[in-house]
């Protein structure tokens, strides 16, 4: 299984009709997760990308009548900050 994400901009908020259609596409073979971020206006979409591929997923959401603007990137994680490491000289030879 190759799980794949994609992330919708859409328009205006989903009517229960869109939200029940969407809820229905969960019942498809495949597609794993569907999270709505509503501040952001995106909806995300898992799916196994063994299964399905983009366009079908594309065509899936459309048919749930929600209004697509895009298909947004999806956020890049932040790594975290890099460890420096001091180097350490060691000390000078001593003359005897």
């Amino acid at each position: 299984m190759t799980t794949v994400e994609i992330v919708f901009r859409y328009r205006g908020l989903p009517t229960e009709a869109e939200t029940f259609a969407l809820a229905n596409a969960r019942d498809v073979y495949g597609i794993r997760r569907l999270s709505f971020d509503r501040a952001a206006s995106t909806l995300l979409v898992e799916y196994d990308a063994t299964r399905l591929n983009a366009a079908t997923v594309t065509q899936l959401v459309r048919r749930s009548g929600l209004q697509l603007l895009e298909e947004a990137p999806l956020p890049i994680p932040e790594l975290p900050a890099p460890v420096v490491v001091p180097s350490v000289e060691p000390p000078p030879a001593t003359k005897n």
